[in-house]
């Protein structure tokens, strides 16, 4: 058996879109990138979708925005949850912000929500949330912490792609939401990741860090920058620090099919959480994630407790053994991660609850299609250890 963390969502379709590139000689970001960013945008009721490289790139394009645009300014500080992948973090601090990390919710793996506004300073100016595993946050409780608090809300929506909360989807909360297409993720463009925002201002910014900062991609009708009208100097015009974080044309054109896909990946991946959490609800040695809203079923996180208890090493060793893939819940307790040391954090309390995933947290991969043959014997192994 090779129950993998994901599976091929890819056809025919994907390959003939790459060769299509292949023969027009054109590889670079163009045109593609433009159609699949403009049915990105439209399918998830967005104003504006920015493709890049990768969700870390996509998180590192949202922060640049923020803090050159002035929404965000130095030393100012943001909330995170103490358990996420460590490209949410790095942005913040590569940008001069203060990271601010606040324990998780043993059940849904994401903010602690009753903790969040004990958090809150005067330095604080923004909540960078983190729909972890495809689970989202409580966005309803969140808009009146930021409301009340005159915080700006962003989001990590990479693991969540096709997520749902009050029948919105995560990832257009906040003032920039983030996405991965990655190819272990809901959608695959090989690599590639995606920003989507309602702010044109922000999204001029994005358009001209997003290629080493010039001006060339801004319109002529701009806020951030009056064009000279002179393309040959527009052409090489830098305004800003930026970075090449330009997609190519072959993953947007797998991009442009892989949306038409999304309804029934996701329906699957939720068909196949419905077999898993009916298998395990009852398991005396497994806590199982909370969903909130409607989650994307990323994967099936396994936190163990009771008899399991400090035994994840023997757990990994057994369900490898099976041909079984599995992982941490994303990086544990990150501030357990050598990589602390280089960033700009305070720690609000204890992380009791992202200390204890940190130790005895694992997951395994949820896929496309029906795996109820795998689901059962991850059942039946992790009931006979």
């Amino acid at each position: 058996m090779h129950y993998n963390l994901s599976d091929n969502t890819w056809g025919k379709e994907e390959k003939e879109a790459i060769q299509e590139v292949v023969e027009s000689n054109k590889f670079t970001m163009g045109e593609k990138t433009k159609i699949f960013e403009e049915k990105f945008a439209k399918y998830f009721n967005s104003r504006y979708a920015i493709m890049v490289n990768s969700g870390s790139s996509a998180n590192l394009l949202a922060i640049a925005a923020l803090v050159y645009s002035g929404k965000l300014k130095k030393g100012d500080e943001v909330i995170v949850p103490a358990v996420s992948w460590s490209t949410t973090y790095y942005p913040v601090c590569q940008h001069g912000l203060r990271l601010k990390f606040v324990d998780i919710d043993l059940n849904t793996l994401n903010l602690d929500l009753s903790k969040v506004e004990k958090a809150i300073t005067d330095k604080t100016k923004a909540i960078l949330t983190v729909n972890l595993l495809g689970n989202p946050n409580d966005y309803e409780k969140l808009e009146i912490v930021c409301s009340k608090n005159n915080l700006l809300l962003i989001e990590d929506n990479c693991e969540a792609l096709g997520a749902k909360f009050n029948d919105k989807y995560c990832g257009t909360f906040g003032i920039l939401g983030t996405f991965s297409t990655y190819f272990s993720h809901h959608i695959c463009t090989m690599e590639g990741g995606v920003v989507v925002t309602d702010d044109e201002k922000l999204y001029h910014y994005m358009l001209s860090i997003r290629s080493h900062g010039w001006t060339r991609h801004l319109p002529e009708n701009t806020t951030i920058y009056k064009k000279s009208g002179d393309a040959f100097y527009e052409s090489f015009n830098f305004i800003l620090p930026g970075y090449n974080l330009r997609p190519l044309e072959m993953e947007a054109a797998v991009g442009i099919k892989q949306i038409d896909k999304i309804e029934n990946i996701i329906n699957a991946r939720r068909h196949n959480a419905a077999l898993f959490l009916d298998l395990f609800k009852d398991h005396p040695n497994i806590i199982c994630q909370k969903e909130i809203g409607s989650s994307s079923w990323f994967g099936f996180s396994m936190v163990l407790k009771n008899d399991l208890l400090g035994r994840r090493p023997e757990v990994v060793d057994k369900l490898t053994a099976l041909g079984i893939e599995v992982r941490p819940i994303v990086a544990g307790n990150f501030t357990k991660n050598d990589a602390i040391k280089y960033l700009d954090y305070d720690i609000f309390g204890e992380l009791t609850q992202a200390d204890y995933i940190h130790d005895n947290g694992l997951f395994v991969g949820n896929h496309s299609r029906n795996i109820k043959s795998y689901l059962n014997v991850l059942y039946d192994t992790m009931t006979n250890i």
